[in-house]
C-alpha cells in the first residue's frame, strides 16, 4: 500500500503547475460505468436482438456510439481485473493462489478509482466485485473495493451462483439476498451516490450482479418479455439504466457526463434457456471466439461523442483506464506496463482508425491475437490433460470446445462468424501474427511462462501450466464452482 501510495503521489506531482492552476476553475467530467454480467453481444435492440426489447439503451446509442469490436475477458473475475487496471489479467499481480482463475487483485495494483483519486474524484462500486475471492463468503475484506480507491461500496463479494450476500462498506448488511431485488437495488444505490454528489467530480462503477446465473427478474418484469427469463431480466437492466439516465439529465449533469455501458464477457451459452445470445459471432463465456470476449458497447456524452454514430475499431476494457484518466487530466501509473491505450480520439469521432493488437487469453492460457481485420487461433500448447479446453468444455458447443492443432487465420470484416479458415491463403498474415503472439508470450505471459513484463509485488508466482494438478479446479466451495464465473 505505501508503494501504491508514493506512485500516485509521484503521478500527481508530475502534473505541471499550469494544470493545476487552470484545474480551479475548469469542471471536470463525470464518468459512469454501468458493466452487466454475461450479457452477449446479441442482447440488446440495437445490436440485433430480435425479441428483447431495450428501449432506454437502444435510445442511448442513438445519442452516443456504439462500439461493435469492444473486447473484454472470457469469465467475471479476470475481465473486471482487467477493467479496473487497464492492463490483461495475467499481467496484473495476485493475492492468495496466484493460479486461481479467479483473481484476487493485489492491494499494490492501481485501479481507474485510484486514479482519479489524485483529481479529487469521490468515487464509488456499487453491485459484484468478485476481485477479492470468488465466493459469497470466503473473501479477503482488506480487497474489497473501499481499500482499492472507492470512498463508498454497496454490493455482493461474487457471483450469484446459489445465493447473495450483501456489503456496505466492509459489513455484511444482508444475507441471502431476495436477487429479483438487486437490479433496483443497486440502481438506487447509485441514483443516492448522484444526488450526494451532484456538485463533485464523480466516478460512478455500476456492476451489476444480472443476468448472470440463477437469474431473478422483479414481479413488474417476471414473465413481460418475449425472450423468456432472460429476456425479463436484460429488460428490467434496460429499465433501470433508463432511470440512472433520467436522474443524471434532472441533476443537469448530462454535459459533464460521459456513461459507458459494457458486458464482462459473453453469454453463458450452456445454460440453455437462462443464458444469452451471441448474435452472430461464434462461442461463448469461457471461450476465446469472438462469442467470448467480444461485448456490446454503448458510449455517451452529449456534447463530446457525436450521436448515432459507430466505431469499428477494435477497442477493449482495458482501455477505460487510460481513456478515463486522460480526460481527467489524471497521470496514469508509470512504473508499470499499462496494456490499454487512449480511445477518446475515437469517441469524439476524430479518427475511424486504432493501430493495435488485441490477445485474447483463456484464464492462463494465450489463444489469439487480433489485428486490424485479422484474427489468428493459436495452437493449444498446454498437456491435454491439464487443457482449460478440456476442462471447460462444457460451457460452450462441442464444435467450438476444440483442441486447436494448427493456426487458423480469420476474416473478421468478411467473415464475423469466424466459419472459414483462410489460413493456407494468407500466410503472410500468418507469419505476422505468430510475431504479435510471440511477443505477447514473453512479455504478458502464457500457461508455460512469466511474462518478462508480469507483476507479483511480492506475492507468489502463479504455478506453471505443466505442473498443475486440476483436482483443485473442480473442487466444490462454498456451493460455488472455481471455474464457473
Amino acid at each position: 500500500m505505501v508503494r501504491k501510495a508514493i506512485v500516485l503521489a509521484i503521478g500527481l506531482f508530475c502534473v505541471s503547475a499550469v494544470s493545476l492552476a487552470a484545474d480551479k476553475t475548469a469542471a471536470k467530467p463525470n464518468f459512469i460505468i454501468i458493466l452487466t454480467d454475461d450479457q452477449g453481444y446479441g442482447d440488446l435492440g440495437c445490436f440485433g436482438s430480435p425479441n428483447i426489447r431495450t428501449p432506454r439503451l437502444d435510445q442511448m446509442a442513438r445519442e452516443g456510439m456504439r462500439f461493435t469490436s469492444f473486447y473484454a475477458q472470457t469469465v467475471c473475475g479476470p475481465s473486471r481485473a482487467a477493467l479496473m487496471t487497464g492492463c490483461y489479467p495475467l499481467r496484473v499481480a495476485r493475492q492468495g493462489d496466484p493460479d486461481s482463475i479467479h483473481p484476487q487483485l493485489h492491494s499494490e495494483e492501481i485501479t481507474i478509482a485510484e486514479v482519479l483519486k489524485t483529481r479529487g474524484y469521490v468515487t464509488a462500486a456499487i453491485g459484484k466485485w468478485d476481485l477479492a475471492g470468488h465466493s459469497q463468503t470466503n473473501y479477503r475484506p482488506e480487497l474489497l473495493p473501499v481499500y482499492q480507491g472507492f470512498d463508498y461500496y454497496f454490493g455482493t463479494p461474487s457471483s450469484n451462483d446459489t445465493f447473495v450476500n450483501l456489503i456496505r462498506n466492509t459489513q455484511v448488511v444482508e444475507k441471502n439476498a431476495d436477487m429479483s431485488t438487486l437490479t433496483k437495488r443497486y440502481t438506487d444505490e447509485a441514483i443516492a451516490f448522484l444526488e450526494q454528489n451532484k456538485d463533485k467530480p464523480f466516478f460512478l462503477y455500476l456492476a451489476h450482479t444480472m443476468p448472470h446465473t440463477k437469474l431473478a427478474a422483479s414481479a413488474d418484469f417476471k414473465g413481460k418479455s418475449a425472450g423468456g427469463l432472460y429476456g425479463d431480466v436484460i429488460e428490467e437492466i434496460d429499465f433501470n439504466v433508463g432511470r440512472l439516465l433520467d436522474k443524471v439529465k434532472e441533476l443537469g449533469l448530462d454535459e459533464s457526463t460521459y456513461i459507458i455501458f459494457t458486458s464482462d464477457n459473453g453469454p453463458w451459452l450452456f445454460r440453455k434457456q437462462d443464458g444469452g445470445h451471441a448474435g452472430p459471432l461464434r462461442g461463448g463465456k469461457t471461450s476465446c471466439w469472438e462469442g467470448g470476449l467480444r461485448v456490446p458497447c454503448i458510449m455517451r456524452a452529449p456534447g463530446r461523442i457525436p450521436a448515432g454514430t459507430e466505431c469499428k475499431a477494435v477497442t477493449a476494457t482495458i482501455d477505460l483506464l487510460p481513456t478515463i484518466a486522460k480526460l481527467a487530466g489524471a497521470a496514469i501509473p508509470t512504473d508499470r506496463v499499462i496494456d490499454g491505450v487512449d480511445i477518446s480520439p475515437l469517441m469524439f469521432g476524430k479518427t475511424d482508425h486504432l493501430d493495435r493488437s488485441f490477445f485474447y487469453y483463456q484464464h492462463d492460457c494465450l489463444r489469439a491475437v487480433r489485428y486490424g481485420r485479422w484474427k489468428l487461433m493459436l495452437p493449444h500448447t498446454e498437456p491435454l490433460q491439464h487443457s482449460i479446453a478440456v476442462t471447460w468444455r462444457k460451457h460452450v458447443a462441442p464444435q467450438d470446445a476444440i483442441r486447436i492443432q494448427k493456426p487458423q487465420l480469420y476474416d473478421l470484416e468478411a467473415d464475423i462468424g469466424e466459419t472459414t479458415d483462410v489460413a493456407d491463403q494468407h500466410p503472410d498474415k500468418v507469419a505476422e501474427l505468430m510475431k504479435l503472439a510471440e511477443w505477447a508470450r514473453e512479455d504478458i505471459g502464457d500457461h508455460d511462462r512469466f511474462g518478462a513484463n508480469a507483476r507479483t509485488f511480492g506475492a507468489p508466482r502463479r504455478t506453471l501450466s505443466t505442473e498443475i494438478n486440476v483436482a483443485p479446479r473442480q473442487k466444490q466451495s462454498n456451493g460455488q464452482n472455481e471455474n464457473e464465473g
